[in-house]
């Protein structure tokens, strides 16, 4: 990890990155996702810090989605307990109106992300590359849309007419409406950072890609 984000694809470091920024949020996965937040996290979060963002300034947003949030034990066994009470984490949820901003419409629907990402000075996505049965693979852009999403943007993305397209499938990027929908998402929300893990069948950690 800490190889990755020091040398990595198509961008600067992520120590130049966090420099002269006030504050930063960090996206991880929910507990449904074998992601290793802990390994991913500590160099990530130490980084940052090193590079002049207090930790106060760190937001750790859980990208729930429409699941429900991680507390207690749960969110612990994801993050360690050193990072779970070191930091300011809050979960996603997507029905809470107060936490989520207007950016953008897609076909006539609303697309509406969590103001703590959006309101971030440096922000940074963590996810699992897998392929993934409505946007061809998961990883990257998905950690925005559908991960800290509203309920009424998501209804739109899980709707019939769109998983009933014949693009939206298994590996498939080319021409995959939602897989098109998340990227363009992800450029008006802002993305300044990307690390992302390839796990093996048995959910060990085999390759890291950032940038």
């Amino acid at each position: 990890v800490k190889q990755a984000i020091s040398s990595p694809i198509g961008t600067l470091p992520l120590s130049d990155l966090a420099k002269g920024k006030k504050n930063a949020c960090v996206v991880i996965s929910d507990i449904t996702r074998p992601v290793p937040n802990d390994v991913l996290l500590t160099p990530i979060l130490k980084t940052i810090e090193d590079s002049g963002i207090p930790r106060k300034n760190i937001t750790i947003l859980i990208a729930t989605g429409m699941h429900r949030p991680n507390l207690g034990a749960e969110l612990e066994r994801m993050v360690g307990s050193e990072i779970m009470t070191s930091y300011n984490i809050i979960n996603h949820y997507c029905r809470k109106e107060a936490d989520l901003r207007l950016i953008d419409t897609i076909n006539g629907a609303p697309i509406e992300i969590n103001r703590h990402y959006l309101d971030a000075d440096l922000k940074i996505l963590t996810g699992l590359i897998e392929p993934h049965m409505y946007a061809g693979y998961s990883g990257g852009r998905k950690s925005i849309l559908p991960g800290i999403a509203s309920f009424t943007t998501m209804t739109h993305m899980h709707s019939f007419k769109m998983i009933d397209h014949p693009d939206v499938t298994n590996c498939r990027l080319d021409g995959n409406p939602f897989h098109e929908a998340g990227e363009k998402v992800a450029k008006i929300a802002g993305v300044d950072f990307i690390a992302n893990v390839v796990i093996n069948k048995n959910r060990q950690m085999v390759g890291v890609f950032a940038g």
